[in-house]
């Protein structure tokens, strides 16, 4: 894989993995070269999918495009779904929207509620790891001091995640990236009342502090279409005395199966891009990755 092409192989990987998520549907095969719609391939015939629980019409979900009374404006707010992609302009071809990675050899939108663009947001919550009387614990190698994040085990796939989600139409981003944390690392939904208040101020300690956005755009996922696909904000709150997060007690509920501090370094896999997003922490907050002298430090 030479360096020219490799970014874009990198970026496209996941949205071409077999079988499709939740089903047994095989998308039809797309080699590194014909990944670009620039590149003629009047052979394309890719696999035609969208799930059940799409095609039932759930709140979240749009109709099919060839439903007579849905008229969507694609690259624009449209009422309350946001309908521009993070990366500019994408194509609209026969009334569908085209998936500005390239060809994923399936259309459709297969688990994903939206035409075009599905906006998530991931907060990725960080402390310093310390030792038992406070001091912060550097690498023995790397010599940079040790980062740890709030990770969650998710239910669908069994894969160590950040807590993120889909963002709502007419939510702002930063409602988002606390309501979701909120839920699937606080278990805030079961609460009661009292302990949903205690949760709230605390939350909003959090997310009131400086952050830093660590990404924005197209995202590598397996339920990427030619038609549909993922898209994110990921942002970095971090606790730098460590006092916010050690008044919250980590609880897993909604999507997470399970969740933890997880320290941070190159050995991690997560699911979709989720590793780049935390390597681009390690990077910003000058935190050890790598054992290695010499890291790849492009990032995305």
């Amino acid at each position: 894989m030479s360096a020219s092409n490799g970014a874009k192989e990198n970026s496209h990987n996941k949205a071409r993995t077999s079988p499709y998520p939740g089903s047994k549907v095989q998308r039809s095969q797309v080699p590194n070269e014909k990944v670009g719609w620039l590149v003629e391939w009047q052979d394309y015939n890719p696999v035609e999918y969208t799930a059940v629980s799409v095609l039932a019409g759930p709140r979240w979900a749009d109709p099919q495009i060839s439903e007579s009374n849905f008229s969507p404006k694609f690259n624009e707010k449209d009422g309350h779904v946001e309908r521009k992609s993070q990366n500019g302009l994408y194509e609209i071809e026969n009334g569908r929207p085209r998936n500005p990675a390239g060809r994923t050899g399936l259309v459709g939108r297969g688990l994903l509620g939206r035409w075009g663009p599905n906006h998530a947001a991931d907060p990725i919550i960080t402390r310093w790891k310390r030792d038992r009387s406070g001091n912060k614990i550097t690498h023995p190698i790397s010599g940079k001091n040790i980062l740890q994040f709030v990770a969650i085990k998710r239910k669908d796939c069994g894969e160590w995640a950040i807590p993120g989600g889909m963002v709502d139409p007419g939510e702002k981003i930063s409602a988002t990236l606390k309501r979701e944390f909120g839920e699937e690392a606080l278990n805030s939904l079961q609460k009661s009342s009292a302990e949903k208040r205690k949760l709230e101020e605390q939350l909003h300690r959090l997310f009131s502090q400086e952050h830093l956005v660590i990404y924005k755009g197209y995202v590598d996922d397996p339920r990427n279409t030619d038609n549909a696909w993922m898209e994110t904000e990921a942002v970095n709150y971090h606790d730098e005395t460590g006092e916010i997060m050690d008044n919250l007690t980590l609880e897993a509920g909604d999507d997470a199966g399970k969740v933890k501090w997880v320290e941070i370094n190159d050995k991690l896999k997560l699911y979709a891009s989720h590793s780049q997003f935390i390597k681009l922490v390690a990077e910003k907050r000058d935190a050890h990755w790598s054992e290695d002298s010499e890291t790849d430090c492009h990032g995305l």
